[in-house]
């Protein structure tokens, strides 16, 4: 382990962070209350299903070269999200967080989604858009809202509310920290070493100004982290 690394580890939730500004992992808006059968398409450390409701049918699936090889998950079903091994109409939701930029074509997969959601079904999606390159090499693309839109449309399904992810200040900061710990971990020692302790004063800094401006200043929605996103099937 590096040693930006092993200082993140003990930093993970201070302003210390590279990716502070992120916040906690949070549920979409109206996805607690969702009730039925749920199926989670990347499922990963199946965190969503400590959340949901009780009483729920939860059905996890996650893809062998990722959910398993990198995150050591444990779904109920590993499978190709493009060709998702359920019936028509199985399920009352569907959530997929942050999987769209790691499948080869989008749109394939949310009309695989849309096939399985009853109809007035819900899904909840989301897709980072300024984020650098992570889970090399299935890390295959960014879309704006313009092109999350068009390949909804094409798959069938309505957009009922999309919301960026993270104020446009505090976006511009957590890039600027990450790409000061990115610089940071591909150095060899013992200059990482030499350049530890800068790395964690400049994004103590960015952090904390990102921060406190995104409580006064106006948010500009062209500059976001990412893409949040309840959908509907008619």
């Amino acid at each position: 382990m590096s040693l930006l690394r092993l200082l993140a580890r003990y930093v993970s939730k201070t302003p210390l962070h590279p990716q502070w500004l992120l916040g906690p992992r949070r549920l979409p808006a109206g996805l607690a209350q969702v009730t039925g059968s749920v199926l989670d398409v990347g499922s990963g450390d199946r965190w969503v299903s400590r959340l949901l409701l009780d009483g729920i049918h939860y059905v996890a699936l996650d893809f062998p070269s990722t959910g398993r090889d990198l995150y050591q998950a444990r779904p109920d079903v590993f499978a190709d999200a493009a060709s998702l091994p359920f019936g028509d109409s199985s399920f009352d939701a569907v959530i997929c967080l942050e999987v769209l930029e790691h499948v080869p074509v989008p749109a394939t997969v949310l009309g695989e989604i849309a096939r399985v959601m009853k109809p007035g079904g819900a899904a909840w999606i989301s897709m980072p858009f300024l984020y650098p390159v992570h889970d090399s090499p299935y890390d295959f693309q960014r879309y704006t809202e313009f092109g999350l839109r068009r390949d909804l449309a094409s798959a069938g399904l309505e957009l009922v509310a999309l919301q960026h992810s993270l104020h446009s200040l505090r976006s511009a900061g957590l890039l600027a920290c990450l790409a000061i710990a990115g610089g940071v971990s591909i150095c060899r020692s013992p200059i990482a070493a030499l350049l530890a302790a800068p790395a964690v004063a400049m994004v103590l800094a960015i952090n904390l100004l990102s921060f406190a401006l995104s409580l006064v200043w106006p948010d500009w929605p062209q500059l976001t982290a990412g893409h949040d996103l309840k959908v509907r099937k008619p």
